[in-house]
């Protein structure tokens, strides 16, 4: 997979703002207080208290109900997948509880409006996962729920964003899930986080610790782990720039790495699979798109080829991102507001060189033969759509690839 190239806004932040890399305790949060304010449109509530830790409601039985019966509760329900989560629930006749924020989409350009208009039916309550109790008090008027669905994911994968979002934030979702009576949690989890050597690695596999451990301590309460290789847009970002004429930059021979993307409908139907389904019930999946791993050498040549024309590539030394990563490093403990720049960094290296397949525990490689395969889409049929489309729709907001 290509690296990732940082976007404006991240070193605008990174370049102001000290963070420090303090993790939170991995323990449920009481609900001690709330606050009132106003709750935006439609569904969200003002008027609800939490002055008590609130005990988990009984878990509701669901499997055998048809699913015009059952409420799913999604957060994260505006980004990438999460909205493709909230269509296919839909199409398969639950009911939705989607959370999202007043402002969402890439840097907050989705009035409520659109947000309610782009979800519908799906009731929508617009509520701040970032902050329990007022997450707790806005969803309470509309439980219970049966199962719950985690899409949240940090938008560039700073060290404190990753821990405020892909462990925090997912958190409080069990624990409001839970409170409402949710039986089932699917969380959207990434497959790097197999070999983690980035902190949104760290704390989305700390948050896996603790559902598991919900799952221990209750019989009642089971979840899935959905663990995905690559999205196709994350791999679309040089397409209008070859189709302009222009090479295509890849790391090395581009063969380091390797990956079995998949499609955001296809990823969407198999996360609602989980629901229903017994046999992914208290398991980690892993799963990629039909077809053979691609390296981004084969990524490239198969776009040439869709285009009509003769292969051109950049072919970039990796050793060039171990020098900027060794300077941001240094920098930043002299500057303690570049930690996320160097954090940036490691990311892009790691994308360029990690395959984005199963680790097999037994010869400690990536394993093509043994990573799943489920769904239709495949990565040429996007590459076509977006050589006649564009990207509209497949926007890489601020994880921008090349």
């Amino acid at each position: 997979m290509a690296a990732l190239l940082l976007s404006s806004s991240h070193l605008a932040t990174t370049a102001t703002s000290a963070s420090t890399s303090a993790r939170p305790t991995p323990a449920f949060l009481s609900f001690r207080s709330t606050r009132r304010r106003r709750g935006g449109l439609l569904l969200a509530s003002a008027s609800a208290s939490a002055s008590a830790p609130a005990p988990a409601a009984a878990a509701q039985p669901f499997r055998a109900l048809p699913a015009s019966e059952t409420t799913v509760l999604v957060t994260g329900a505006t980004g990438y997948i999460g909205r493709y989560v909230v269509r296919e629930l839909l199409r398969r006749g639950h009911r939705v509880l989607a959370v999202a924020r007043p402002r969402s989409g890439i840097r907050g350009r989705n009035s409520p409006e659109d947000v309610v208009a782009d979800l519908a039916p799906a009731r929508v309550v617009f509520s701040d996962v970032t902050d329990p109790a007022a997450l707790l008090a806005d969803l309470s008027p509309h439980g219970p729920v049966h199962a719950a669905v985690c899409c949240l994911a940090s938008r560039g994968g700073g060290v404190q964003d990753s821990w405020r979002v892909d462990y925090s934030a997912t958190l409080h979702t069990l624990q409001a899930a839970r409170g409402l009576g949710a039986a089932h949690f699917v969380l959207l989890s990434a497959i790097c986080v197999q070999k983690p050597l980035l902190e949104f690695q760290r704390a989305k596999l700390k948050f896996e610790e603790e559902l598991a451990a919900e799952a221990a301590r209750d019989p009642a309460f089971t979840y899935s782990v959905v663990r995905p290789t690559a999205f196709f847009k994350s791999l679309g970002g040089q397409v209008d720039s070859v189709k302009n004429g222009q090479p295509y930059v890849m790391f090395g021979d581009g063969k380091l790495c390797a990956c079995k993307p998949i499609s955001e409908e296809d990823l969407a139907a198999f996360i609602a699979d989980c629901i229903f389904d017994e046999d992914k019930a208290n398991k980690v999946l892993p799963i990629g798109g039909p077809g053979k791993a691609l390296t981004p050498l084969e990524q490239g040549e198969m776009l040439f080829r869709l285009l009509g024309r003769e292969p051109k590539f950049i072919k970039v030394p990796i050793q060039i991102m171990d020098g900027v990563i060794w300077v941001l490093d240094g920098l930043a403990k002299l500057f303690p507001g570049l930690e996320d720049a160097a954090e940036f960094g490691k990311i892009g290296r790691y994308y360029a060189s990690e395959s984005m397949l199963l680790l097999d525990p037994e010869t400690g490689e990536y394993s093509d033969e043994k990573t799943p395969s489920y769904g239709k889409d495949t990565l040429e049929q996007f590459f076509e759509r977006v050589i006649r489309e564009g990207m509209a729709g497949q926007e890489l907001g601020e994880q921008t690839i090349f």
